[in-house]
């Protein structure tokens, strides 16, 4: 990444958007299936005032999605993406940075750091000053036949307490899988 980068979030409301359809192809590629929302379930959740379905962009490149659910105590981050070619050149970094700017606890889930790629996501998060919650933590599942997949709860700029931990494990379940 160059020192020109102006990394800018772009809110998305409406499915018909004529950025949508490359924005659900980087989704599509970037998540296995069973942490995907039905594409009904995405389009029915744009225009919750909570959710944020932001398109990344470094000028007019577009180069990932952050998206979130904004509430007063916490950000959540439901799924986090850079383009596969544009990863490693900084824009994830810089993207939490900018979230972490809103001066809010953010919370996300990642894969158990179990193989080299899901430690180096651990790792990469760290970095970013994530902290790894010790809750055991099971994601509900997205889709009818799925089940729920367990997941390691890391929250910025500390840890959690069970409260907290509490409060966001009943407003995913409560609010961000109701749609």
């Amino acid at each position: 990444m160059n020192h020109g980068t102006a990394l800018s979030f772009v809110r998305m409301t409406q499915a018909d958007n004529p950025h949508y359809e490359k924005a659900m192809g980087l989704y599509a590629q970037s998540f296995p299936y069973h942490e995907q929302r039905e594409p009904s379930s995405q389009a029915a959740v744009l225009n919750k005032p909570a959710y944020h379905f932001d398109m990344l962009f470094d000028r007019n490149v577009f180069v990932g999605l952050m998206l979130s659910w904004q509430t007063e105590g916490f950000v959540y981050v439901e799924h986090f993406c850079i383009m596969p070619d544009l990863r490693g050149r900084g824009y994830g970094g810089l993207a939490l940075a900018q979230l972490a700017r809103l001066g809010k606890t953010v919370i996300l889930e990642i894969d158990p750091p179990v193989d080299a790629v899901s430690i180096r996501r651990k790792r990469f998060y760290e970095a970013a000053g994530y902290k790894a919650n010790p809750y055991s933590h099971v994601h509900p599942p997205y889709h009818a036949g799925c089940k729920g997949h367990p997941l390691v709860v890391m929250s910025q700029p500390r840890g959690l307490s069970a409260a907290e931990y509490e409060a966001f494990r009943l407003y995913l379940n409560e609010a961000v899988m109701r749609e």
